[in-house]
């Protein structure tokens, strides 16, 4: 019988948790990124695809190589980062489908058509970034994820030569206090659910 998190764990998840735009210089090692991968795969996406393709850029060199395609408001979030995370998904994710949805060899059909694939490898490569940023903050690091970068530049730079497109990208780390935002206003449950 599974129990409910204590309001502890909810808080560092959710609750008071916040998108980081200044970081301190405590790093983050590989062991923690493979402990961070190692979580965030366990996730469910459809038929097992786990579509998602992450580089772990954590080298000055690495991220000097993003730099150029970023948002000038993004450049300090990602260079002074410990990790700038590029999630992207790879639209030949079916061919992996043989080896992780072995119950149905036929599944890589499922995905003939480019729209259905296209559409199945960016929703659920879109779910595992998301997977990526509450196992982070499980292990007790800070996330602060992105757009504003020129996903078509990024693609030749990192993903050439591959049929992996990117999608987000996110730094984690330890974050600083100053830079933090108050937090905003979050639509009520009837603004934006209901229950039928």
């Amino acid at each position: 019988m599974k129990n409910k998190l204590n309001q502890q764990s909810m808080n560092q998840l959710f609750n008071t948790a916040r998108s980081i735009n200044v970081w301190t210089d405590k790093p983050v090692s590989e062991e923690q990124i493979t402990e961070l991968y190692d979580l965030l795969k366990m996730a469910p996406t459809s038929a097992n695809c786990s579509p998602a393709r992450f580089l772990f850029l954590k080298s000055p060199e690495a991220k000097e190589r993003l730099k150029p395609y970023l948002m000038e408001s993004n450049v300090p979030k990602v260079i002074e980062a410990p990790v700038c995370v590029i999630i992207g998904f790879d639209m030949d994710f079916a061919s992996k489908l043989p080896e992780l949805f072995p119950h149905d060899l036929s599944a890589s059909s499922w995905f003939a058509d480019e729209q259905v694939a296209y559409d199945t490898a960016f929703r659920n490569g879109t779910l595992q970034g998301a997977y990526l940023m509450m196992a982070a903050r499980s292990l007790g690091l800070d996330c602060g994820p992105m757009s504003g970068f020129d996903l078509a530049g990024v693609d030749a730079e990192f993903f050439k030569d591959t049929k992996v497109k990117s999608n987000f990208i996110c730094s984690i780390g330890y974050g600083a206090s100053e830079g933090i935002f108050p937090r905003s206003p979050r639509l009520k449950f009837d603004e934006a659910a209901k229950i039928l």
